[in-house]
């Protein structure tokens, strides 16, 4: 991967010597220039992430009906509850749901109304990680940064649905950014407390993953800042302070609030928010041990994982390229003041890409592949400021080399990538082989060749090396993609069946309608995709029992038999996972909605609908509710 830019008013170095009158004019043009860029790179990934997104529906319906139940009831909408009767909480802190949230009150609950806000992060996501890298390298890596973060294909994917990932993303690359600003001469502290915000605001989108950065940002701050060491520190337990304000807010709030007058916090075992930041979705994602998870196997673990079968297409098409990039670019700037904002960044990308990329790669806890969007911005940013200073240096037969051998193994590993999906991309695999080696022989001799011929091996480079990551970027937009664990490229839908929202016969969801506005809840059933399902097709509450997994206890048996009693819900319906396991996994945590289910199934008689079976509580029990 290399950037080309021979205008000597961006690197006056590359080119010629001016006159003072010649040079003049050449820095408004250059302007001029990278600002059409942008704006075309801008257009062109709301394009990618906005075309025909209503194709996916509603996407992750866990995350829809949570939104659906947010735009109804306020206190659905504080705790990021699943349904309006504010049974239980998504197993998340709400902030990526606010959004989507208010969207779904201004425009009505819609697919674009659930989908385009993370649409328009991606776009964010891309303006704001031009803006930091062009105040390290330049606007011309800064252009080729944004384009890597547009054209990835776990942020095309990501981008274009409604997990928290995308506010994730977007929040962090802002975090950077004020990271960068903070180092900079002159620079106040109130730079370092937006960060600490954004951070702490991203934890609050999916907790301990969002401190996942949080070294390579200190070290970026303590290495090259422009104060004293003393001061240096200061900046950084001030942005700590900050994000303990900008995330802890809630926390407290949750643990303060009278547990009989919110839903459940759904994802722990104790109706604690404590607990589900620091188990279910913090160290128990890192070593396994996560109450009311699914066992997970992780025959993956390892350095290779990222580029396996499962994460590979997501994200590895660059990860070799960024390296030589890192390494590169750390070398050719290691003479430099302490405080240069170009080696400040490498550190504050690379150390973001290291940290989560070893993270994902070892942890063994619940993890999925759509997880490493969190890695594309650290990707980008890297291959934009790398490839540009090695660019600079292409007359230095050392430079030309990492830039050809970069070439060479992109290549190759788009290759390698694209063949999995052969019948898909045979004609790109070819092109991508072809460009590739022309590029990498192109670049081995760049400080040799002429300036139309530099121009074009620049071209030929970037458009070799974005190739792969492009076409699946384009064939993940182009498929509709559903459930709790989409995957990208031409593969349609989410994670095959076991949490796919079921979709509801005319003829159930008329009977689970009728009369649903007489219910705290219109419907009962295991699991909180099942109910989001049910509860999207009826526009009404269902009650998620156990939670997501079905392995919260919540409710338990006695409370769910008061609810009946007091006539809260109208009707149980039998799911797949009524009797406790999940494709051959067995699950941890609370047996509550096993016993539930099994009560129901003792009590009440069955009705077929659409091929469901469906219990009417309200109708007289075989047997007293407290047997």
């Amino acid at each position: 991967m290399t950037l080309v830019s021979a205008d000597p008013a961006e690197h006056p170095a590359a080119g010629p010597e001016q006159s003072d009158a010649q040079a003049a004019p050449a820095p408004r043009i250059s302007a001029y220039r990278h600002r059409i860029a942008l704006g075309l790179l801008l257009a062109g990934t709301a394009v990618l992430y906005l075309w025909n997104l209503s194709a996916s529906g509603w996407a992750n319906a866990f995350y829809s009906a949570a939104a659906q139940a947010g735009a109804e009831n306020w206190t659905a909408m504080l705790f990021g509850s699943s349904d309006a009767g504010n049974a239980i909480t998504v197993d998340k802190t709400p902030a990526a749901l606010w959004v989507i949230d208010l969207s779904v009150r201004l425009f009505g609950l819609n697919s674009w109304s659930v989908l385009a806000p993370q649409a328009l992060m991606g776009v964010g996501a891309v303006a704001v990680l031009y803006a930091a890298v062009r105040r390290a390298a330049g606007p011309g890596a800064a252009l080729l940064a944004g384009l890597v973060l547009a054209l990835t294909p776990v942020a095309a994917l990501i981008f274009r649905f409604n997990n928290p990932d995308a506010l994730l993303v977007l929040l962090l690359v802002v975090a950077a950014y004020c990271v960068q600003r903070g180092i900079e001469k002159d620079a106040g502290r109130w730079w370092f407390v937006a960060a600490g915000a954004a951070v702490g605001f991203g934890f609050l989108a999916k907790m301990l993953q969002a401190f996942l950065v949080l070294p390579a940002f200190a070290g970026a701050a303590l290495v090259a800042g422009n104060r004293t060491l003393g001061r240096r520190v200061l900046d950084v337990v001030t942005a700590g302070v900050a994000m303990v304000i900008s995330g802890g807010w809630y926390l407290v709030l949750v643990e303060l609030w009278p547990a009989s007058t919110r839903p459940y916090i759904g994802g722990s075992q104790n109706d604690s928010i404590v607990e589900l930041a620091l188990g279910y979705n913090g160290f128990g994602r890192l070593t396994g041990d996560e109450t009311g998870g699914l066992g997970n196997l992780n025959f993956d673990a390892g350095p290779g994982r990222l580029f396996g079968w499962q994460m590979g297409a997501d994200i590895a098409w660059l990860l070799p390229a960024v390296l030589v990039c890192l390494v590169a670019g750390l070398y050719l700037t290691r003479r430099a003041p302490r405080t240069d904002p170009t080696r400040a960044a490498l550190i504050l990308w690379g150390g973001w890409l290291l940290v989560t990329a070893a993270v994902f790669s070892f942890m063994n806890g619940i993890v999925h592949p759509y997880y490493t969007v969190a890695l594309a911005p650290a990707v980008g940013a890297v291959i934009g400021i790398g490839a540009t200073l090695l660019w600079r240096h292409r007359s230095d037969i050392r430079a030309a080399t990492a830039m050809s051998g970069a070439m060479a193994v992109t290549a190759v590993l788009a290759a390698v990538l694209l063949a999995r999906h052969d019948d898909e991309f045979w004609w790109v695999r070819a092109a991508v082989a072809v460009a590739g080696v022309g590029a990498a022989v192109l670049l081995l001799m760049v400080g040799r060749l002429d300036r139309p011929a530099v121009r074009g091996t620049a071209v030929l480079a970037i458009v070799a090396g974005l190739a792969g990551p492009a076409a699946y970027s384009i064939s993940t937009a182009a498929a509709p993609h559903t459930g709790s664990i989409p995957s990208v490229g031409p593969s349609r839908g989410g994670f095959g069946g076991l949490f796919a929202a079921p979709e509801p016969g005319p003829s159930l969801t008329a009977r689970l309608s009728e009369g649903a506005d007489r219910y705290r809840w219109a419907a009962a059933v295991v699991g909180s995709s099942n109910a989001a399902g049910y509860q999207l097709a009826t526009r009404a509450p269902v009650m998620a029992v156990g939670g997501f997994n079905g392995t919260d206890p919540a409710p338990m048996l006695p409370e769910f038999q008061q609810l009946v009693d007091d006539g809260a819900i109208h009707y149980f319906i039998r799911s797949r996972i009524m009797a406790g396991g999940f494709g051959g996994h067995t699950p941890s945590g609370s047996r509550a909605a096993v016993e539930i289910a099994e009560w129901v199934q003792t009590h009440y008689q069955p009705v077929v609908v659409d091929d469901v079976t469906i219990y009417d509580l309200t109708q007289h029990a075989t047997n007293p509710t407290n047997t």
